[in-house]
């Protein structure tokens, strides 16, 4: 038997067996602040409910599971007959499950549903990412079913459905089911108009036969999906669903699942349609106009996730530096490992208030919100993702060597964390659109300019840089080699005017000095040092 050389001390205690919403102050006052008062006991308590279960040991350890036994591909059965099912660990259900049963796609028709939901995603990206993956294909499918009333009236109680049916059967014998997407082709990309999938009229009105590829479809072991595909009258979206109503297998090939650098817990896949039967939503030749809907919540989504993972990086980070001492102290406080976790700890709060004033915007539906969403959730979808890669791995590096270790967690989220800026169009795409709403909805502008200058006259850099942001805008000579810059002006200038409204004066004073006045450098950790920096660490801390 091994004897003890010594005995070990100084180690952090794993960041477990706490409520993950509640320990999120950001997060809590955003709720709070966008709810009516009469529905604020409620769901803060169904958040924290979440929040609990989130941080619990056996919900975290499902995460673990997931992760580490990714989906397999099962293309045929003990007999022969083709099948093209995915198998999943049953960690992975019991997430999905769970996520399901929480609301995760029932923002629809609940009051005040984008906001408890995005908060409810925020705090469930924490656990495990992958299972996020089906739950916002099939929360976005909504909007565009929507354009089709009938079609809605027979799939939208599916989708919001608070109940997990794993069963491959057809959907009207289903308590709820799941949506994918299928966009992407080989020779395309980003580029859809380009797709070369075909869809040939069949008698029935309505339904069509495909025959072509999807290079990358989402969670393929859905009940539905929606595709885009070249009909008589141009590209077209279409319903297919994964089970036919006389229980046949509808014709879905499934040719293999990607091997990601992260994500590994979700299925992406490639598929063939052969003949594969499908139901046309909306009308022919408009199917980027239809599908678009879905595109915009589905691109909120990565912001909402961006904001999750970022958060779990930061509370990982705060927690161990709480913890851990060195050089004759505790970490946190160290006044250069301070700066660092602070510099992390504003970037996290600045994606969390923009990602829920975002849902918030949806739940208003009024036309002033509609065309602040045109124009923030782009450059919202360009900025935040684009920021979650440094933060996750200036997190990991809070915790030395140790985060750079399978075990700490971290390096699952350094993985994880280029993916949203990368699905439902990448950064290019994103800045793009927004040139497009400055340039074909003067509307979208007025209203983010209007939300900004509710912060005027607060702090003199963000008005100076409103006013920065306002020359941009009045040169669009060569916008377009200009319009990654533009985005995330517009995108910091937003975080600046809700964090001066909203977020306690050190986090304001901080990110205005750092993000908008310059007095900031291109690495985390390079705030002013006269900035109260320890009170914004500890509202970063996650204890409940």
């Amino acid at each position: 038997m091994a004897g003890s050389t010594h005995t070990v001390s100084n180690q952090v205690p794993p960041l477990v067996g706490y409520d993950v919403f509640t320990a999120d102050r950001a997060l809590t006052a955003a709720v709070e602040r966008h709810l009516d008062p009469d529905l604020l006991d409620e769901v803060l308590g169904e958040l924290s409910a979440l929040g609990r279960a989130s941080g619990s040991a056996q919900v975290q350890e499902w995460g673990t599971h997931a992760n580490e036994n990714p989906p397999r591909l099962r293309t045929h059965d003990r007999y022969g007959e083709r099948i093209d099912e995915v198998e999943f660990h049953p960690s992975w259900h019991r997430l999905l499950g769970k996520g399901v049963s929480a609301g995760l796609t029932a923002a629809w028709g609940r009051p005040a549903g984008h906001v408890r939901r995005a908060a409810a995603f925020l705090v469930w990206t924490q656990v495990e990412a992958g299972n996020g993956c089906p739950l916002s294909m099939t929360h976005a499918a909504v909007p565009a079913l929507r354009t089709d009333p009938e079609l809605a009236a027979e799939w939208e109680p599916r989708l919001t459905s608070m109940v997990y049916d794993r069963e491959l059967r057809p959907a009207r014998l289903k308590a709820g089911a799941l949506f994918g997407m299928g966009m992407t082709e080989k020779q395309g990309g980003s580029d859809v108009r380009a797709n070369t999938t075909s869809a040939r009229p069949l008698a029935e009105d309505g339904t069509y036969e495909l025959t072509g590829h999807k290079w990358f479809c989402s969670a393929p072991m859905s009940d539905g999906f929606l595709v885009l595909a070249q009909a008589p009258g141009g590209l077209t979206c279409f319903l297919v669903p994964r089970v036919l109503e006389d229980g046949t297998r509808n014709v879905f090939l499934i040719q293999r699942l990607k091997d990601k650098l992260g994500n590994r817990s979700n299925a992406s896949a490639e598929v063939e349609f052969d003949g594969t039967w499908a139901r046309r939503v909306g009308e022919e030749g408009r199917g980027v106009r239809t599908i678009i809907g879905m595109v915009a919540a589905t691109r909120l989504d990565c912001v909402l996730g961006s904001a999750g993972l970022m958060r779990q990086a930061v509370a990982q980070a705060v927690h161990h530096c709480t913890h851990r001492e060195a050089f004759g102290g505790k970490l946190v406080d160290k006044p250069l490992m301070r700066n660092v976790l602070a510099d992390l700890a504003l970037e996290s709060e600045a994606a969390t208030t923009l990602a829920l004033r975002l849902a918030a915007a949806y739940d208003d539906g009024g036309e002033q919100e509609r065309a602040l969403l045109r124009i923030a959730v782009p450059a919202a979808k360009y900025w935040v993702t684009k920021r979650c890669p440094p933060v996750a791995v200036e997190a990991a590096e809070c915790l030395g060597g140790n985060g750079y270790v399978e075990e700490s967690g971290m390096p699952r989220l350094v993985r994880e964390s280029p993916l949203n800026s990368v699905w439902e169009g990448a950064g290019n795409v994103q800045a793009l659109d927004v040139l497009r709403a400055l340039q074909r909805e003067p509307g979208a502008l007025d209203a983010y300019l209007r939300e900004v200058g509710q912060a005027r006259g607060a702090d003199h850099r963000l008005d100076g840089a409103i006013r920065n942001l306002l020359t941009e805008l009045a040169d669009l000579e060569g916008v377009e080699g200009r319009a990654r810059r533009l985005a995330e002006r517009l995108a910091l200038v937003l975080q600046g005017s809700l964090l001066v409204r909203f977020a306690p004066p050190q986090v304001a004073d901080a990110f205005c000095a750092a993000r908008l006045g310059g007095d900031g450098g291109a690495a985390f950790g390079t705030l002013p040092h006269t900035l109260d920096l320890a009170a914004v660490v500890e509202r970063a801390r996650p204890v409940s």
